[in-house]
């Protein structure tokens, strides 16, 4: 059998000041440890990284955090991971994160938050890898920015067709189920291995 479904999870190194955003991240996380799933992520052990990586880790998952050494430096690694990856750079830490994932998933977060989305979805609009992508919108967070990409495709700068690359919902199962699926269709496989 091969390897379990590797979710690639992108949010914020703060919890933010909704509880809403937390207990998403920890739903995600529960979610991901009880389908048998590994959780890729930036291997913080702040923020909702943090609450995300210790649900998945109770609920069994395998995660495997990927951080750089100026962060190490700091002391944000979390200690208690399945596998931790330490490596120079940021765009070193995303590629890495990128090549462990069979979908990626953006939480509530700032600008890093929002560069990892847009790059990993970039690559995607460019043939780069076919891999869905999905925006847990919790509390409406991200409706702000949904709006502006719809305006950016009025205007001419964004297709329609990249806008649908992106799955988003307000519920965390529905939307993980959803990147299952379309990662089996991507990858032409009927089912992932469950630890």
């Amino acid at each position: 059998m091969g390897a379990p479904f590797s979710l690639c999870v992108y949010c914020g190194s703060r919890v933010g000041l909704d509880d809403a955003h937390a207990a998403a991240a920890r739903a995600l996380g529960r979610i991901v440890g009880g389908r048998g799933w590994r959780l890729v992520y930036g291997g913080g052990s702040v923020g909702l990284m943090g609450v995300a990586a210790d649900a998945a880790l109770a609920a069994g998952a395998e995660v495997v955090g990927v951080i750089p050494q100026s962060l190490v430096a700091r002391e944000v690694e979390h200690r208690d991971l399945t596998e931790l990856i330490v490596v120079e750079t940021m765009h070193q830490r995303k590629q890495a994160m990128a090549e462990r994932a069979d979908a990626f998933i953006a939480l509530p977060g700032g600008i890093g938050t929002l560069e990892e989305l847009f790059e990993v979805w970039t690559w995607r609009q460019l043939g780069y890898h076919d891999q869905p992508i999905g925006l847990l919108n919790t509390a409406g967070y991200y409706d702000p920015l949904l709006a502006f990409m719809r305006r950016s495709v009025d205007a001419g700068f964004v297709s329609a067709e990249t806008v649908a690359m992106l799955e988003v919902d307000t519920d965390p199962a529905a939307l993980l189920e959803r990147l299952a699926q379309l990662a089996r269709r991507a990858r032409g496989r009927d089912d992932y291995r469950r630890t």
